[in-house]
């Protein structure tokens, strides 16, 4: 009894570390913010409990569903061409060709550059009389007239995702890469002297093997997407009239610029909600993904 009991007690100790830290970085904000989601919390010292009326408030404001149908576009569109995109880059970077090295180390520069640096020069690239895309598309006829990117709703919400994808691909691009050199080469050179195609032996062998892999990316993008803050506040700041503004540009302005401290944090135990819940999507799929290769 006594050696079982210091087990249990050395196990603790070990974990008492991570317990600790998960309690103060992690529960005590989620809990703090949930309680205050209640309240009436501005910069006046005393608040009251207002129970469910921000969460009422939100939801019954018109612009709130607009930015929420915003996000998931905004999401869903970013991180579905960064999947594309470092599928490609994956397959052509894993394909025996000369200076394949180089290629790896050229795909790193958006993924190494400070974020906030490579924002602000695709800011500059956006810019209407002095950016570069307005200067190559006139160079070759495409526009006429300078183009302020940034200045109207369409294409400011376009121009904010090609920077997300931009940042984003290499990190993409380099995870598929390792999970495609993990597939043992044996299955594509028997496919091979079958006499199977690159493409049959992509779609056969390598994609299926690779769906783990993908399934974790996607989420890991999607919550990065879905959280991403500095893209769209550096370019935009939401803007123009709110056509690039998503939830937690959202949260951010009701919070820290209206100075609405309960209302923007019931807008972000909404957002906590939702990533909550594409954690569970994925949880399934990779639980029916296990019981379907265990059988």
């Amino acid at each position: 009894m006594t050696s079982s009991r210091s087990a249990v007690m050395f196990a603790l100790a070990l974990l008492a570390p991570a317990l600790i830290y998960i309690l103060i970085i992690v529960a005590y904000p989620l809990v703090d913010t949930f309680i205050l989601s209640f309240t009436n919390a501005s910069l006046r010292p005393d608040y009251d409990f207002v129970g469910w009326a921000n969460y009422l408030r939100i939801f019954t404001a018109g612009n709130f569903t607009e930015v929420i149908i915003r996000t998931f576009i905004w999401t869903m569109l970013s991180v579905g061409m960064k999947m594309v995109i470092g599928m490609c880059g994956a397959v052509l970077l894993n394909a025996a060709i000369p200076g394949q090295t180089l290629f790896r180390i050229l795909i790193m520069p958006p993924w190494v550059v400070p974020m906030a640096i490579g924002i602000f020069m695709w800011g500059w690239m956006y810019n209407g009389q002095f950016g570069m895309i307005s200067g190559l598309l006139q160079n070759f006829g495409v526009i006429d007239r300078p183009v302020a990117w940034l200045a109207y709703g369409d294409t400011a919400f376009w121009a904010t995702i090609v920077t997300d994808v931009w940042i984003g691909v290499p990190m993409v691009t380099i995870y598929f890469l390792a999970a495609m050199q993990s597939i043992p080469r044996d299955l594509h050179e028997a496919a091979w002297t079958d006499g199977a195609g690159r493409f049959y032996r992509f779609r056969r062998i390598t994609l299926p093997l690779m769906i783990p892999a993908v399934l974790t990316m996607s989420l890991l993008s999607l919550i990065a997407t879905f959280n991403s803050f500095d893209i769209i506040w550096i370019l935009t700041q939401g803007g123009p009239s709110g056509s690039t503004t998503t939830m937690i540009i959202d949260t951010y302005k009701t919070a820290m610029g209206s100075r609405k401290y309960g209302e923007g944090a019931a807008r972000a135990v909404v957002i906590c909600i939702f990533v909550s819940i594409f954690c569970i999507v994925y949880f399934r799929a990779v639980r029916k993904l296990s019981q379907g290769e265990a059988k």
